[in-house]
């Protein structure tokens, strides 16, 4: 008896990750599983979907905290053996641009995405996909140093050597530094660039480590979307935002570590520019 398909989408109570969870219950054949930090506003949503007509199953989930991730794995690993579709969709953007308010934003957009995705590995079935939601902003091209750009490019980045890079940042920002050093004049934009440098990396390491599965790690570019996240200025609906993750989850066909547009296609992420 074939086991059955499992899919979780991280940060999904709100927004494009609802809209994600919608749209895996309508197409994936498989059990769904809606993650929030907050139980409350992840079982609402839950609720929100079944009064659509929609399944899907709720569990706790922070990023941030290695113990919670260690918590869903555990589950998923119990319940059902395995997992064949993670979507990295938890972010915030900065309240402020005090560093505490920056170092978060680096810490659940680029490490959160970092602890959920290396916490899996060991229970992803053979051809699963891990899809991580970028940006537009997370093209390469958004940090003006040359040098920069090289190092994020650079064909034998390692995770650790990402991860400083991270860290350089940081403390440049922390030194009042980072734009005479030629980072990107937002955290954010430097948190979904590790995102998309990441992916490439992460799919370099699990072509390597877990070549017999076939994972297919890529990240994606939702468009400027109607949530919390833009100020509701946005000017795509959160399922025209779900489009790009969802066919990378289920549609796309031997793509691995790319860097996918809104309108599913394929951009070059070193270009000098965004199309």
């Amino acid at each position: 008896m074939a086991e059955t398909k499992v899919a979780v989408v991280t940060g999904s109570n709100k927004g494009i990750g609802f809209a994600i969870v919608k749209g895996l219950c309508e197409k994936f054949n498989g059990v769904v599983y809606l993650t929030a930090r907050d139980v409350k506003r992840g079982e609402d949503a839950v609720s929100k979907l079944k009064t659509l007509g929609y399944n899907a199953s709720f569990h706790q989930l922070d990023v941030s905290d290695q113990a919670s991730v260690d918590k869903l794995k555990d589950h998923i690993k119990n319940t059902h053996r395995g997992l064949d579709i993670l979507i990295n969709n938890a972010g915030i953007a900065a309240d402020t641009t005090d560093y505490a308010s920056v170092k978060k934003v680096i810490d659940t957009n680029y490490y959160g995405l970092l602890r959920v995705s290396e916490t899996f590995f060991p229970i992803l079935r053979k051809d699963a996909r891990i899809v991580n939601v970028s940006s537009l902003l997370g093209h390469l091209s958004k940090i003006p140093s040359a040098k920069l750009r090289e190092k994020f490019s650079d064909p034998s980045l390692s995770v650790s050597k990402l991860n400083e890079l991270m860290e350089q940042y940081l403390k440049d920002y922390k030194d009042n530094v980072a734009i005479t050093q030629g980072w990107a004049a937002s955290c954010y934009h430097v948190s979904k660039v590790g995102v998309s440098a990441l992916t490439r990396v992460h799919q370099k390491l699990v072509n390597e480590e877990y070549r017999d599965k076939n994972i297919s790690i890529n990240s994606v570019h939702p468009g400027y979307v109607n949530t919390d996240m833009t100020d509701h200025r946005g000017v795509l609906t959160p399922e025209e935002g779900a489009k790009s993750a969802l066919f990378a989850a289920l549609e796309a066909k031997n793509l691995k570590g790319q860097y996918i547009w809104n309108d599913n296609r394929i951009v070059e992420w070193t270009a000098s520019s965004t199309p």
